[in-house]
């Protein structure tokens, strides 16, 4: 597995990866980032700073590769080439996590969860858009942990400005009052 984290599903997919006994490398233009996942598996996981030239060493040499691109609110940005997915083996996969935000695979087009997949090049791609819809219940769950706290706190706000609001509408019918 060759993967360009996120930093949740790089996790996720690495660490179901290693614990099924693939050889796994993780490629990353973030130091930092190499380094937190080298610490996390230790020497199960193989970490590369990406470039140009390691992307395509490793693309092309891969039986599967995860893209998990995300720049938070912008269109992921297209690392793996068609060029690249022309030079891999016939039935290597690609898995484009970051298909929600335009994928980040030259070859990527959206799939559903019931046609999940396509050739090109005689590659399978996998870039079923929302992924998580697959797992509802688990999703939702995680979701609401991830929201909750902010939820709350708007909560939280949203009373104390309706308090004040009606402390300053009975003000004003009180003065209405003793008129």
């Amino acid at each position: 597995l060759h993967s360009f984290p996120t930093r949740r599903s790089s996790d996720l997919s690495t660490q179901v990866l290693i614990e099924s006994g693939a050889d796994v490398t993780v490629l990353d233009r973030n130091g930092e980032a190499l380094d937190r996942l080298a610490k996390r598996f230790g020497t199960n996981l193989r970490t590369v700073h990406s470039n140009a030239a390691t992307t395509w060493d490793f693309v092309t040499d891969a039986d599967l590769v995860v893209g998990a691109v995300l720049i938070p609110g912008a269109k992921a940005p297209k690392i793996v080439t068609e060029e690249m997915v022309k030079a891999m083996r016939k039935g290597s996969v690609l898995v484009d996590v970051a298909i929600d935000q335009g994928g980040c695979m030259e070859t990527s087009k959206a799939t559903t969860h019931a046609a999940p997949t396509f050739l090109v090049h005689d590659v399978v791609h996998y870039c079923v858009a929302n992924m998580p819809g697959a797992v509802a219940r688990t999703s939702t769950f995680a979701l609401n942990n991830v929201t909750l706290p902010f939820a709350l706190a708007l909560a939280d706000s949203v009373v104390i400005f309706i308090q004040i609001e009606r402390a300053f509408l009975n003000t004003g019918r009180r003065s209405e009052e003793r008129r």
